[in-house]
């Protein structure tokens, strides 16, 4: 993998738990969602890039993301690997009350790779802390999807517009936007 030590790189795999296959959540957009992170988290495993996991745990004892429920467990095809870092947060961003930031310093990594669910809440979040925080960052916009949502005059916004705004919002202020073929070339031997 091309990949300098002074470049140090993780794909970071935010809230791919079973409570979003479980529970309705109502529409969603990004159809390829699945076949693409897999094929994100796939390529970084052959290739010695880093991937790490993050996990919401709600403080609501009726929340599908309890540790108790079958909900709460990563998806079949996005667990992690004994080996690989796993961050549990109770919030939106995967820093507040983690040790996500402390982990990445320590082990010299300074490019992130965000991909995940949701993209206006938690993958945003994340990659606007990201981005604060000085880490150079990179949403993987194609592996990353949202749900319709009810806008403040009660109108249904459909999901791919939630997301298109969303990614256009982090674009060139918090994080660059890539796709999964962007992501692979970018990693590509020379």
């Amino acid at each position: 993998m091309h990949d300098e030590p002074s470049r140090k790189g993780a794909l970071v795999v935010i809230d791919v738990q079973k409570a979003w296959i479980i529970n309705n959540w109502g529409n969603r957009n990004n159809p390829q969602f699945e076949k693409n992170l897999k094929k994100l988290i796939e390529f970084s495993r052959d290739n010695g890039l880093e991937v790490i996991h993050v996990r919401h745990l709600s403080y609501n004892e009726n929340s599908p993301f309890r540790e108790n429920k079958k909900s709460f467990e990563f998806q079949d095809f996005a667990k992690p690997l004994e080996n690989e870092k796993i961050i549990t947060k109770r919030v939106n961003s995967a820093f507040i009350g983690t040790d996500l930031d402390v982990y990445c310093r320590m082990n010299g990594i300074n490019r992130l790779f965000l991909a995940g669910i949701t993209t206006d809440y938690c993958v945003s979040t994340t990659a606007r802390m990201a981005g604060n925080l000085g880490f150079e960052n990179y949403v993987i916009e194609d592996a990353c999807y949202t749900f319709d949502r009810i806008g403040n005059d009660g109108k249904i916004i459909p999901a791919q517009i939630v997301h298109d705004v969303n990614i256009a919002s982090l674009k060139d202020e918090f994080s660059k936007i890539i796709t999964t073929d962007d992501f692979l070339k970018l990693f590509q031997l020379k």
